[in-house]
């Protein structure tokens, strides 16, 4: 049973997030402790926060145990789709089940994890990690940023107007 629900998850402003992106030394590219993963699939098209990873919802099931590793070191990490309502929470729920799964930072087996909660033995980096970092959503998803941000070429990448002009 995991410690994560829908209810544990937080959301970010699409002007905190912009914030923090533009406020860092790299930007326009994402700072360092940060990352943004897009889950959306075909409609992924019309533009992307700039520096995000695009990773559709079809394939997060297989990619979990790789973005678990990938994003280990990072603070912050943002999750959206088009509107955050369900594919974005659901993406940042399962990627907090399956760091949960593999001791927190993606290095270790399930079996291990387990066979360590049978001995009693607790792992304060991992523990320590996990704290550490933060999983929210994008209020909004892509839909929300882009109405204000999509024409701003330091936050948004390959943004196509037509699209999105007469909404979602």
């Amino acid at each position: 049973m995991s410690n994560y629900s829908i209810a544990s998850i937080s959301n970010i402003s699409r002007e905190q997030l912009s914030s923090q992106i533009l406020s860092s030394e790299s930007a326009p590219h994402l700072p360092s402790n940060l990352a943004i993963i897009d889950v959306r699939d075909s409609d992924h098209i019309g533009g992307h926060i700039r520096g995000s990873t695009h990773v559709p919802s079809s394939q997060l099931d297989y990619r979990l145990p790789e973005l678990v590793r990938l994003l280990k070191g990072k603070e912050t990490v943002v999750f959206h789709c088009a509107l955050s309502q369900q594919r974005g929470p659901a993406a940042a729920l399962r990627y907090l089940r399956e760091k949960e799964r593999l001791g927190g930072d993606g290095s270790k087996r399930e079996e291990d994890v387990v066979e360590e909660s049978r001995e009693g033995k607790n792992d304060a980096r991992n523990e320590e990690q996990e704290a550490a970092q933060k999983v929210v959503v994008l209020e909004g998803g892509f839909t929300k940023w882009q109405e204000k941000y999509g024409e701003d070429k330091r936050l948004t990448e390959a943004y196509q107007k037509d699209i999105w002009e007469f909404g979602y």
